[in-house]
């Protein structure tokens, strides 16, 4: 733990990246893989079994915790860490992309974006300066920018406003973080599949000066090659010496070609999306454990893998929770893919410390 935030380049293999991440809570191995706890918890799982399970980092949402229960409330409860009981890094989004995707009768100005709530209806005002404060009250380690994220598939002119208004916001983001020891800002890179947007939107954000680099507005509908694409335009832009990352990717093919493309850090729903359904990550590939062939499977999960999770129960009883709708089925599922991410992302910083990453992919 210290009091400055910081970034440690320890080796690079090709594009990809082993570094450190120091923050106020602790370290953050890179490449980092965050587990999703959008309205302070991962779903389905004991914050203790994140952290068994090698999650340096988790993640939290603006939107959905200025909803419910309110960031005012939660600074009064000791802020997310106090609430939740996770002690490491936390990152929160700035609720743009839910403001865009989940709320009601919106309304954009330069100025910010009101919303009426998904929830209850009721009405909110989100600027860069408030979602700032709301992070601030949450007590989170890495802040991001509030910006706009526009869907795919989009016209350029609407990639372009969207980047330009997001600088904009940007600016306003970073002058209300202003100094945090041991806390830091993210910019998020936006424009669309377009590179030269991308290259625009990139340099104007080290103009400004964040902390890290994120890049935005992919995993939003593009498919798997224009995501790649996308990094590829963009990645030589960013700081060698920030930390990068990729918001709300992936899949573990995802992970492992981003990685490959100079990406440090990333979050996604779907391992605990997948595990309250009954889709399970393994070594072997997915299962989807509702299949009948799993019946009699006396097997482990993963039978390579030496943790409770994906060894201590057989595919078979996994089958009958799933089947059954128990409550324990989406615990352990998803409980298994968060250790199965882990266990990737260790995976991949060992084989990038050893000069092996290509093979390892």
């Amino acid at each position: 733990m210290t009091d400055t935030f910081s970034f440690t380049l320890h080796k690079t293999d090709g594009l990809a990246r082993r570094g450190t991440v120091h923050t106020m809570h602790g370290d953050i191995r890179t490449p980092a893989f965050m587990p999703v706890g959008t309205a302070g918890t991962v779903k389905a799982l004991y914050m203790d079994q994140v952290r068994d399970a090698g999650a340096d980092i988790i993640l939290g949402n603006v939107y959905h915790l200025m909803l419910r229960p309110g960031a005012e409330r939660v600074a009064r409860l000791g802020g997310l860490h106090k609430m939740t009981g996770w002690t490491g890094p936390i990152l929160t989004d700035s609720g743009g992309f839910q403001v865009m995707s989940l709320a009601q009768l919106r309304k954009l100005t330069d100025e910010g974006v009101t919303f009426q709530s998904h929830i209850d209806g009721s009405k909110h005002f989100l600027s860069p300066e408030r979602s700032m404060e709301i992070q601030r009250l949450l007590g989170s380690t890495i802040h991001m920018q509030l910006d706009e994220c526009v869907a795919f598939p989009h016209t350029r002119e609407d990639a372009e406003r969207a980047m330009k208004l997001s600088l904009r916001w940007a600016q306003r983001s970073r002058d209300a973080f202003g100094e945090q020891p041991g806390r830091g800002c993210f910019g998020i890179v936006q424009g669309g599949a377009d590179a030269a947007l991308r290259e625009q939107s990139a340099k104007g954000l080290i103009d400004i000066g964040f902390h890290g680099y994120a890049i935005g507005g992919l995993a939003v509908g593009e498919g798997q090659e224009v995501m790649l694409e996308t990094i590829e335009a963009t990645q030589p832009h960013l700081p060698h010496d920030k930390p990068r990352y990729l918001m709300g990717v992936g899949t573990p093919l995802d992970l492992l070609e981003s990685v490959a493309r100079g990406i440090d850090m990333f979050d996604c729903v779907m391992p605990t999306r997948s595990g309250r359904h009954g889709q399970a990550f393994t070594s072997a590939g997915k299962m989807n454990l509702r299949n009948a062939k799993f019946a009699d499977d006396e097997r482990p999960l993963d039978e390579t893998i030496d943790h409770p999770a994906l060894r201590d129960y057989s595919r078979a009883y996994l089958h009958h929770l799933v089947r059954a709708g128990e409550i324990l089925g989406m615990m352990i599922v998803s409980w298994a893919n968060i250790a199965y991410y882990q266990h990737l992302m260790s995976g991949i910083r060992s084989a990038i410390d050893d000069g092996r990453f290509e093979a390892f992919r």
